[in-house]
């Protein structure tokens, strides 16, 4: 596979042979029969991949991609020694296993640029914590590599649009991790949206969950096995606790998510799923909402986005989301369609109607782009203006007042106070 400066991965292999990186420097090329689903992919034409971040995101993304076919993990990144323990033996078995023979050739670091710096990698998985994104993507793309990105995409508005600037500048082919585009249930629901089976589209109700809590943590010792301040990283520094980044032995999801320094709950959580879906059904992907309107106990019982064609999406109760129109229904969610008339979902979407970009495999389409160098199927110019829609309604549940947006320009209008949260300001020395 040829990079974009004309370099062959034969070439970047020679390049690095002699460079010591994490624990194992010199690269290991596994063979062709231990690359799992395409045993003859050619040692050239192999998609080297790197992880950065390997709790439990990360593993399952670890593990998918292990089994991806023509792709080979080279490197895992992360700050917590077990955790990162853990990714290098799950990749070292793996090919152990497949191939036959003892295989000990993951390297491992604890610092993200370190695993960047290697010539042999040619595309990296982040799965960090969402305040770590913005940094990682933007370097990582400055530097040559290509990106699957776990969602949400950013933490702001302002990294958003930071990071697809850094992606187009530098060419690069980025996946954004909302995998729902690649479930056939999602994208035949809103092929019917999009063709218009239900009428003209008039309302959206989005089932997920509110915005940050922000619960006060007690201080704890911070274990000897995390490196607590690259942990925090760019997040303004607080005390460790558990709840943010729990033992390995747990097995659960931390809930970092849940504090707005690293998260924005459960808004960006499953509404980078669901809003992403709602955006795609309206065609948004370039685009978004005009207004947006917290809960005030009278007009507005729910959180409401108004779009300038005139349809309101709210977030309420719903299996996944529901799309009402004139003449019908559409409810999508992970293994669930239901339509209103019932024969809906039996449609064959016609040659001449729209037909959205078909995956089937969110990791497998993401290795196919970087293959013939095109967007894949949730391109970073779509995580960005769906991950925006999530950060517009905390905003509004957080100013607790209605809310005008210019989606082309990507500002409030005329309101200095809410523009002002459009981004944050990074701890020294981080800086995106």
């Amino acid at each position: 596979m040829a990079s974009t400066s004309g370099v062959t991965r034969r070439q970047f292999l020679a390049k690095a042979a002699g460079t010591a990186v994490g624990v194992v420097g010199i690269p290991h090329l596994v063979s062709s029969s231990a690359l799992g689903q395409d045993g003859n992919t050619a040692a050239s034409e192999r998609i080297t991949l790197g992880f950065i971040g390997c709790g439990k995101q990360g593993t399952y993304l670890l593990q998918s991609f292990l089994n991806a076919r023509g792709a080979q993990v080279l490197a895992v990144c992360d700050v917590d020694k077990l955790k990162l323990e853990r990714a290098k033996r799950i990749s070292d078995e793996h090919y152990a296993r497949r191939s036959g023979a003892s295989y000990q050739g993951c390297g491992a670091a604890g610092e993200f640029r370190e695993l960047l710096a290697r010539a042999d990698i040619d595309a990296v998985v982040i799965a960090t914590p969402d305040h770590w994104h913005a940094i990682g993507v933007i370097e990582a793309a400055r530097v040559g590599k290509d990106i699957y990105c776990e969602k949400p995409l950013s933490q702001t508005i302002a990294e958003a649009r930071a990071m697809v600037n850094a992606v187009r500048r530098y060419n690069r082919v980025f996946q954004t991790g909302s995998m729902q585009r690649s479930d056939w249930h999602f994208r035949l629901g809103c092929e019917l949206v999009r063709n218009g089976y239900i009428g003209d589209l008039q309302h959206i109700t989005v089932g997920v969950g509110g915005p940050p809590a922000d619960q006060p943590l007690p201080a704890e010792t911070v274990p000897d096995y995390l490196d607590w301040d690259r942990w925090l990283g760019p997040a303004l520094w607080r005390t460790y606790n558990s709840d943010l980044s729990p033992h390995i032995s747990q097995d659960v999801f931390p809930n970092w998510r849940y504090h707005s320094e690293f998260g924005g709950g459960a808004m960006t959580d499953w509404g980078a799923h669901h809003f992403d879906i709602a955006q795609w059904a309206m065609g948004m992907d370039e685009s978004g909402p005009v207004e947006i309107i917290p809960p005030d106990g009278k007009d507005y019982r729910v959180l409401t986005y108004k779009y300038a064609s005139g349809v309101t999406m709210v977030r309420d109760n719903a299996n996944g989301v529901l799309f009402s129109g004139t003449k019908g229904i559409v409810e999508t969610n992970r293994g669930h369609l239901r339509t209103s008339p019932e024969e809906l979902k039996d449609v064959q979407i016609k040659p001449d109607e729209i037909h959205l970009y078909e995956s089937n495999n969110h990791y497998v389409d993401w290795l196919d782009a970087i293959r013939k160098r095109a967007k894949p199927v949730c391109d970073i110019e779509t995580g960005c203006r769906s991950v925006t829609v999530c950060h517009l309604g905390n905003i509004a549940y957080k100013l607790q007042r209605p809310l005008r947006w210019d989606p082309e320009k990507e500002v409030f209008v005329g309101d200095d106070e809410a523009n002002r949260l459009l981004s944050r300001s990074y701890r020294s020395p981080w800086q995106a």
